[in-house]
């Protein structure tokens, strides 16, 4: 196959595969740029260095897994940062010896005449690497459930929105996990950027890893210039530049360059300032300067307010006793919340009918036991599942015949078979006749396409589903 069109294909399987925000903020704006077919590596372009990393370490595997079974063949992946392109302008009388330097390339861009003096222009780099603040239009005050535990924290988080450095300055929010420090300090930045307002958040691993590109390519100024022109800087999970020197260096002195200028930082940590045993003297004090308030679990009626927005959300009802039952299994915080949530809301999908009190008990209790409860979803059970859907026996999806509707059961069975077990592309092959790995890609795919537009075949992969989860 064509690399660039096995790319394409990977694609859109990653698309499938990962939930919107992940695919837009990691995968959307990848790039193929060449294939050597000797050492079977494909070299893909990365929009910024933070995307870089997220994909060199955390998922290399999940996109070279889907780009060698669309390519048909193992594959190894070299990531590299795409640059844009630079301006070009007619070279003025510049000597041959000079083009490569530099300063030279610099003056070699600019108009004749230019607005600034040059030495104001050098002054103002910019550096195109570093991510732009990336916020989750969801993470809004409307949507955060406001009750007697939380009620300080939302009201600071509002009052700095409304009046950046109007006296809480700087803002530090911490407590446990999933409690809704993300969602508050993208709040604030969401409120903020709608005024027209600089923002810069940004996890404190973005951080650290723009600075550690930042020295490497020797671009400290450019790095401080970034981050020092925000008028609201807001940094994710602080607690993580505790014991690295460097970059508590760093940021202190931004941290004193923002507050000396009156802009407003914002911080989120999992404990509280004092806690923090590793962060240097100077930090923790400047921390505990300003305002620090922490979020607590959310009571049960809060809980139940939350799932309420989420199933009206989702165009779904659910009512008071179901409702009651999900908060009661997810005490501690909302990301344990949304799971449990999100089990009752695949139920709805995946196998239609009236989600009663006992239903919803039933997927909950399979949901709260370990995965060695369940009988492992193997090949047999795709093809005996998909021959019960079809009314045909398992021999004939696995034989020679070819017509119409073993073709689409032994497709459809493929497909099931690649999304719900682990089985490689050749052992799908083998356990449905001896087919080869590129027809199992071949059914995959169109399976893939047809569902778009078909009901007919997305209801066959549905009950098939249906039948191997159990209700």
């Amino acid at each position: 196959m064509n690399p660039q069109r096995a790319w394409e294909i990977a694609h859109n399987q990653l698309e499938i595969q990962f939930d919107r925000a992940s695919f837009d903020t990691w995968l959307k704006n990848i790039t193929f740029l060449d294939y050597d077919d000797r050492q079977g590596v494909f070299t893909l372009g990365v929009h910024n260095s933070y995307a870089l990393d997220m994909l060199q370490h955390r998922l290399y595997r999940n996109v070279s897994r889907v780009l060698s079974d669309s390519f048909g063949q193992d594959i190894h992946i070299q990531f590299e940062l795409t640059k844009k392109p630079p301006i070009t302008m007619p070279m003025q009388q510049m000597p041959e010896q000079n083009v490569d330097m530099p300063m030279f390339q610099y003056m070699a861009r600019q108009p004749q005449q230019p607005t600034q003096p040059l030495h104001q222009q050098v002054a103002q780099p910019q550096w195109d690497d570093l991510p732009e603040s990336e916020l989750n239009p969801r993470f809004t005050f409307d949507r955060f459930i406001v009750n007697r535990a939380n009620y300080m924290v939302y009201e600071a988080a509002r009052a700095v929105a409304d009046s950046p450095n109007g006296g809480y300055n700087p803002l530090m929010i911490y407590g446990s996990v999933g409690l809704g420090k993300t969602h508050l300090l993208q709040a604030i930045a969401n409120d903020c950027r709608t005024r027209g307002l600089k923002i810069v958040y940004v996890p404190s691993e973005a951080f650290v890893n723009d600075l550690v590109m930042a020295i490497r390519r020797k671009q400290q100024a450019m790095f401080r210039e970034k981050y020092r022109r925000a008028d609201v800087l807001l940094v994710d999970d602080v607690q993580f530049i505790a014991g690295k020197e460097s970059t508590q260096e760093e940021f202190f002195h931004t941290f004193n360059a923002l507050y000396t200028f009156n802009k407003q930082i914002i911080l989120a940590s999992d404990r509280h300032p004092d806690e923090l045993t590793t962060l240097e003297d100077r930090l923790r004090s400047r921390f505990a300067g300003g305002l620090i308030v922490d979020v607590q679990p959310p009571e049960f009626e809060t809980r139940v307010a939350i799932l309420e927005m989420w199933a009206q959300e989702r165009g779904t009802t659910l009512d008071t006793p179901t409702l009651e039952m999900i908060a009661d299994r997810a005490p501690a915080n909302i990301r344990e919340l949304e799971g449990v949530f999100n089990q009752i809301m695949a139920k709805v999908r995946f196998a239609p009918g009236e989600m009663t009190t006992e239903r919803v008990e039933r997927t909950l209790n399979h949901f709260s036991q370990p995965r060695n409860h369940f009988a492992p979803i193997t090949l047999q059970r795709v093809l005996e599942a998909t021959a019960q859907q079809f009314r045909m026996e398992p021999s004939a999806i696995t034989g020679k015949r070819r017509t119409k509707k073993v073709n689409i059961a032994r497709q459809v069975a493929m497909y099931v078979a690649r999304e719900m077990t682990d089985a490689s592309l050749p052992q799908i092959g083998d356990a449905f006749g001896g087919r080869t790995h590129s027809t199992v890609l071949h059914s995959c795919n169109k399976i893939t396409d047809e569902m778009e537009y078909d009901l007919g075949v997305r209801e066959h992969v549905e009950r098939i589903q249906q039948i191997l989860i159990g209700d």
